[in-house]
């Protein structure tokens, strides 16, 4: 597998120590309804953006609702020359949740 699924706080801890690139899939709506500080929502209009701008070698968390959809972007951006990918285990309603 080109990415690795973690936890909440294995996500809150990768934050803590040097800010991780955030990746918000969910729709537009519920991205301003509330997300993970300095996360960027990435939909089908600006992920060639995304991706063309990004430093590659920063840590990428991607997250979605629940931690379903995230796995298949976070293999994507793998496949787009990310080298550290990770996919955020119950998404955004489990942050939302426990932090």
């Amino acid at each position: 597998m080109p990415y690795q699924c973690i936890s909440v706080e294995q996500t809150k801890t990768l934050i803590d120590s040097g800010e991780p690139l955030l990746a918000d899939i969910r729709d537009t709506n519920s991205y301003r309804d509330g997300s993970i500080d300095n996360a960027v929502n990435i939909t089908g209009d600006n992920v060639d953006h995304f991706v063309a701008t990004s430093d590659k070698a920063q840590p990428l968390v991607v997250y979605c609702y629940h931690g379903n959809s995230s796995k298949g972007a976070a293999d994507y951006f793998s496949g787009q020359g990310f080298s550290q990918v990770y996919s955020m285990d119950g998404g955004y309603e489990a942050w939302r949740l426990q932090c």
